[in-house]
């Protein structure tokens, strides 16, 4: 398991109560320093949410009028939306380094401290007041919602060891505070908020309109300092669970999320995500995009559940996974994916799609026919207007080409040998001037199996899992 390296702060940042005041910080609550910073981005036209893929004209123009409004969010979408990913990106918007009082829980301002603890402390030390400074990075909470999730949890409780330590029953100081008062001066995050028990959204309301908290029986008024965001899936609206009516009435914004929208973004996001393990070209990220669009917009797939972003990115990781087995068996140095690979994902995947009641047995045939039809689509949108006559003259003779996952690249090479029009296929493929054997192997088989979709070939699968293109 990885630690979480946290930077260690500049060593000319004020470490008392009076340096930082003679410093001529400025205090701003955590809405006014993300919407400052957002503004001084947009006039720079600075990244503003790193790694976010396809929300560029839609989704992140409404949020960035909720920050700028200083409106609490819930992003409400499909599975595999990029909600989390929205989330977290919010913590680039923060300060890099901000001061907080040294030993406070609750991350409290030393101009603005609100725990009995730390309003002594600051009388007490009055100047000298020691400051601690709190990196970007550590200033984000998140809570996955389940049905088991505590008032506890969130808020806090009585932590039962301060009792036995001596102090009463009525004591502040006996309070174990929970995840959202701990992310005090920063972003807090609820994921899947629907599935919180209606009586756990409850404790909630406080923080988004008071802006405090309240504990068990305790006169205790804590004005915390925060962005809350939620992210929601439709579905749990009406099924799992839902956001209670005042709760959901005091988040300023609810922003609509949604996959992306052309095969472009669809693509970028594959190989932004996808941590492959061996060459995948960009043919077969075309494919594998429109694959997934397709089975989005299937009648047959149930279109409420939606089909995660997730689904083309695990895709693209089986078929160079394919292809490093291909390599591993055959002796092969440089695994490149070739079209055949992309036949694994109809069985491995076929968990991550919910299909309609009636399609029962039916899954793999439908993923499989679907996947075809993607293939077809990208032959047609990269080889169109190309002279492929040089490919069926390979086999007009009665002749016959195999390939398939256990054919390696040199041996389809060696049944090919010299093919017209492969140099401009290869370029029209994204392949290059000088692609290795491996990719050209990837061109000619994605090629052969396009020629088989527009039936201008015949295909047969032979006994020992072999693919056969003929006439």
């Amino acid at each position: 398991m990885t630690e979480t390296v946290v930077p260690t702060p500049p060593s000319d940042l004020p470490r008392t109560l009076g340096e930082l005041r003679a410093s001529g910080h400025r205090y701003r609550t955590v809405k006014q320093e993300l919407r400052e910073n957002l503004i001084a981005r947009l006039r720079d036209g600075a990244p503003r949410f790193p790694g976010v893929v396809g929300y560029g004209d839609t989704v992140l123009p409404e949020l960035e009028r909720a920050l700028l409004a200083g409106h609490d969010v819930v992003l409400l979408g499909e599975r595999g939306q990029g909600k989390t990913r929205v989330m977290r990106s919010l913590i680039a918007l923060l300060d890099e380094w901000t001061p907080v009082i040294a030993g406070s829980e609750l991350n409290e301002h030393p101009f603005h401290p609100i725990t009995p603890g730390s309003l002594r402390q600051t009388v007490e030390y009055g100047d000298d007041l020691p400051v601690r400074w709190l990196h970007r990075s550590m200033r984000y909470g998140e809570k996955l919602a389940t049905p088991d999730t505590s008032v506890g949890d969130l808020i806090g409780d009585v932590d039962p060891i301060r009792v036995a330590q001596g102090r009463t029953l009525g004591d502040p100081e006996t309070i174990h505070f929970g995840l959202v008062p701990r992310t005090n001066r920063g972003i807090f995050a609820v994921n899947e908020l629907p599935d919180l028990a209606e009586r756990i959204q409850v404790s909630l309301l406080n923080v988004l309109e008071e802006r405090d908290i309240q504990i068990r029986g305790y006169q205790l008024r804590l004005p915390l300092d925060l962005l809350l965001v939620a992210s929601a899936n439709p579905e749990d609206y009406t099924n799992r669970g839902r956001i209670i009516t005042p709760l959901k009435d005091r988040f300023g914004a609810e922003i609509r999320t949604h996959y992306p929208l052309d095969l472009d973004l669809e693509t970028e996001l594959i190989q932004q995500e996808a941590e492959v393990v061996a060459a995948v070209p960009e043919h077969l990220l075309e494919v594998l995009a429109r694959f997934t669009r397709a089975v989005r917009e299937a009648p047959s797939v149930d279109a409420r559940s939606g089909v995660s972003a997730r689904f083309a990115i695990a895709a693209a990781e089986t078929v160079a996974a394919s292809a490093l087995r291909r390599a591993g068996l055959l002796g092969e140095d440089e695994p490149v994916a070739r079209v055949c690979d992309t036949v694994s994902v109809t069985s491995t995947l076929r968990g991550k799609v919910e299909f309609e009641s009636g399609e029962e047995g039916r899954e793999v045939e439908i993923l499989a026919h679907l996947l075809r039809i993607a293939t077809a689509e990208t032959f047609h949108s990269r080889l169109a207007g190309i002279d492929l006559s040089g490919f069926t003259n390979l086999v007009a003779e009665g002749s016959v080409i195999e390939t398939g996952e256990l054919v390696s690249a040199d041996e389809l090479l060696r049944q090919v040998g010299t093919v017209p029009g492969l140099a401009k296929v290869l370029d029209r493929l994204g392949l290059g001037d000088a692609p290795s054997r491996g990719e050209a192997a990837a061109g000619i088989e994605f090629v052969l199996e396009g020629l088989h979709l527009t039936r201008r070939l015949s295909k047969d699968l032979t006994d020992n899992g072999r693919t056969v293109y003929g006439v």
